[in-house]
């Protein structure tokens, strides 16, 4: 009896050492396989613990647990599940890769499973539906009415605002009148001051709208346009800043006669693209304010002394001396040309045919024109030399002989030269100012009352 109970023993070790073996067999590569599985990192979350059945649960139970589980979640269709020794077969279709990963998963971890063999396929197929649209009115509508209080709240402060910072910027220009000349500077330093308290009230709105972030990311998406922008119009900024700069430093005021760029006129307005001159045949000449801050200005009526200059021509035979005196006088008997600084005649250079002088004088040029008073000054100089008897030959002289040259072999005497009689001619007085030339007076207006009416968006301001 003791033989055949060892004998039923050893067949009962045999016989589990065998189940061992085999269900070995079926764990190991269900295990591979399921390490091989990577699942997507934004798929649904598996179960953390294993769905726990009766123990030793018939494959109909497990089956059963697995597709309750699944209908459950809505997310499949025609969903079947099947379950033989231990192995569960999956099949039927789902709108996405990480729906099939999770009902893998699920199965996986369900007590009594040993395998899944995931066969559930994946719809592509393209559903015509306007439920998605309908139900995000419906949230629209929902957060817009709970938005609404906040709307009413940004309707109230931002009006506010922007009339605290007008009410701001008026004060700031009132305040800046006597201390800043250009009206345009004093607008854009208001508008600096001013510009902090809309920015307070647009702050409060999103601030109780809870939209800070929105507003960080405004500001960071107008600072992309804005250097957009900034490229698209570079010449308009570039003329804008200079005109700001312009009427910071006031290199020329509204009447000066200027030249820039080869171009020369009476000032007549700046604005924030262009300044206006008007040339002496009167026309119209608009220089973009960014040309004429890079170019060199030449101000011809800043200062009131103006000094101009003239060249005379006196023949090789005449006393230098006595020409220069005589050329000072005139100078220094003309009303229009002033004491100080003094006149000055020096010899500029010795010519072909004169000794030229040229003359240096100074006069006020707000008041003379330059071109009426030099035209009075040579009618007199020369008025004066030729009084004096002092000759002022061309460069290039041409003598004609009507008789022809008699050539003497020297066997005649010379004829003497007939001597022409003497004749004088009394010294001719010029007047100090011609009708041609009108009177000296300058064609250029610099003063207040004499410069059109200040125009709309001058930025000159007054003198």
């Amino acid at each position: 009896m003791a033989r055949a109970r060892r004998n039923l023993n050893l067949l009962e070790g045999a016989r589990a050492v065998f189940y061992s073996l085999c269900l070995s067999i079926w764990i190991v590569p269900a295990a591979g396989a399921q390490t091989l599985l990577q699942p997507d990192p934004d798929a649904p979350a598996a179960p953390e613990q294993p769905v726990e059945i009766d123990p030793v649960a018939p494959d109909t139970a497990i089956q059963g647990r697995i597709l309750d589980i699944l209908q459950a979640t809505g997310w499949y269709r025609d969903i079947r599940v099947e379950v033989d020794q231990g192995v569960a077969f999956l099949d039927g279709q789902t709108t996405s890769d990480a729906h099939r990963i999770w009902a893998q998963n699920l199965a996986a971890k369900t007590s009594g499973v040993v395998a899944v063999v995931n066969r559930i396929r994946i719809d592509d197929t393209v559903v015509w539906s306007l439920e998605p649209a309908v139900a995000e009115l419906e949230n629209l509508a929902r957060k817009s009415v709970a938005a609404l209080p906040l709307i009413l709240l940004a309707v109230l402060v931002l009006p506010l605002a922007w009339y605290g910072a007008r009410l701001v910027s008026g004060l700031a220009q009132w305040l800046l009148k006597e201390r800043v000349a250009s009206p345009f500077l004093r607008q854009v330093i208001a508008r600096a001051i001013a510009f902090p308290v809309f920015l307070l009230g647009l702050y409060i709105v999103l601030q109780v709208a809870g939209l800070t972030q929105l507003a960080l990311s405004l500001v960071g998406g107008a600072g992309v346009i804005g250097i957009v922008i900034g490229f698209a119009f570079r010449d308009i900024a570039e003329n804008f800043l200079s005109s700001l700069i312009l009427s910071v430093r006031r290199p020329f005021q509204r009447g000066d006669f200027i030249q820039v760029a080869g171009l020369s006129g009476t000032v007549k307005s700046m604005t924030t693209r262009s300044t206006l001159l008007t040339s002496v045949e009167g026309n119209q000449i608009h220089i973009p304010n960014s040309t004429v801050f890079k170019n060199v200005i030449e101000n011809f009526t800043s200062m009131p002394d103006r000094r101009g200059d003239f060249m005379v021509g006196i023949g090789y035979d005449a006393a230098i001396s006595e020409a220069q005196e005589i050329i000072l006088d005139c100078l220094q008997n003309h009303e229009a040309v002033l004491a100080e600084p003094e006149p000055m005649v020096l010899v500029d250079a010795l010519g072909a045919a004169t000794v030229n002088i040229k003359t240096y004088f100074w006069f006020n040029g707000h008041v003379i024109s330059p071109i009426k008073l030099k035209s009075a000054l040579l009618r007199a100089v020369k008025t004066a030399l030729t009084n004096q008897g002092i000759s002022m030959p061309d460069e290039a002289r041409e003598v004609i002989f009507p008789e022809g040259v008699r050539v003497l072999d020297g066997s005649e005497p010379a004829p003497k030269p007939a001597q022409p009689p003497v004749q004088i001619t009394p010294p001719v007085e010029e007047p100090a100012v011609t009708s041609g030339e009108g009177d000296l007076l300058t064609d250029t207006p610099v003063d207040a009352a004499d410069v059109p009416a200040e125009d709309e968006g001058d930025l000159l301001g007054p003198n």
